[in-house]
């Protein structure tokens, strides 16, 4: 290790925003990161947007960590050696894109080059670990840890360790994703889409079928979420707000187990597909709201609201 690698270092293995980052979380808590990229004018890019990325988190006041945007910058470096960048890792994160045969082929150069020891997660989004590390000599090390985007600012992360994974290794990536300033669950056990997208599109799919029956406006649906359901679950989520909207849980469904069953029988059964014609109708709609041309603009203001809100529930904690 040396002094550049901080704390311990950190392997990158995909320089696409995601990357950048979980680059940016890691050096943030003192940890020397490489990134690393087959193209090495990405590997340049990813570096130039990290270092502009921390810079303006310093001047809106959401950086974390103890050390300057500078000092966290310099933390930070690029590779596009493959072998290089896992030399001394105690860490890897892959974030690649979202295919099985292209984290198959990662994986399996992980395999080749990693450490006995060293730690191999996959930013994977709804593929099992165990679809892609079953042959793999260090399977055991391997894992999912896929973040929520933009994982600067929503720090959950889903851990699903494979069949195979040793247990003191989910324990240890949970570990460290805590101590970088994440908030890691644990799955018991694979299921497709792990927990997020699984509950996430449980709301998609009934709010899908509300649109096409004609019940609310598109805006309206939205409305919903970020000035009813999305305030609620800010702080709490659905079981604890079950608890306490009644004399605990048990109670709760006592009072209310019978109507939420009735209503749900009215559901649109899953699966329920998104239409194209439908996405349509909702994409003129949202485009009055956000033109085309301004969506930019409106993912920065979302990203500062995050920030906000970030800020807001690190500092209640």
């Amino acid at each position: 290790m040396t002094e550049s690698d901080g704390k311990g270092k950190i392997a990158i293995v995909g320089s696409g925003l995601i990357g950048q980052s979980w680059a940016t979380i890691f050096a943030g808590s003192g940890y020397g990161v490489t990134i690393y990229d087959i193209d090495s004018e990405q590997v340049t890019r990813a570096l130039a947007n990290t270092k502009l990325t921390l810079e303006r988190y310093e001047q809106e006041g959401c950086l974390r960590g103890n050390l300057s945007a500078h000092q966290q910058s310099s933390l930070i470096r690029g590779s596009n050696d493959l072998k290089s960048c896992l030399q001394n890792a105690i860490y890897v994160q892959e974030c690649v894109p979202e295919s099985i045969e292209m984290k198959k082929k990662v994986f399996t150069q992980l395999d080749e080059y990693c450490e006995e020891k060293t730690i191999m997660a996959s930013s994977s989004s709804c593929i099992n670990s165990s679809q892609f590390t079953g042959d793999l000599k260090h399977r055991s090390n391997m894992l999912i840890a896929h973040p929520v985007n933009p994982p600067y600012f929503l720090p959950l992360v889903e851990i699903i360790p494979a069949p195979w994974t040793d247990p003191e290794i989910t324990a240890q990536t949970r570990s460290l994703l805590e101590e970088v300033g994440q908030s890691p669950i644990t799955l018991n056990k694979e299921v497709p889409g792990f927990a997020l997208n699984r509950i996430q599109y449980a709301v998609i799919n009934e709010c899908w079928s509300l649109l096409q029956s004609g019940v609310l406006s598109a805006a309206d649906i939205d409305k919903v979420m970020y000035e009813g359901l999305g305030r609620r679950y800010a702080f709490i989520g659905p079981l604890e707000t079950m608890h306490l909207n009644a004399d605990g849980i048990v109670d709760y469904c006592k009072r209310y187990a019978e109507g939420a069953y009735n209503v749900s029988a009215t559901f649109t059964p899953p699966p329920i597909r998104y239409d194209i014609p439908t996405a349509e109708l909702v994409e003129k709609e949202l485009g009055q709201i956000t033109p085309p041309d301004k969506t930019n603009e409106r993912k920065q203001w979302r990203d500062s609201q995050f920030a906000a809100l970030d800020k807001l529930k690190r500092g209640s904690n």
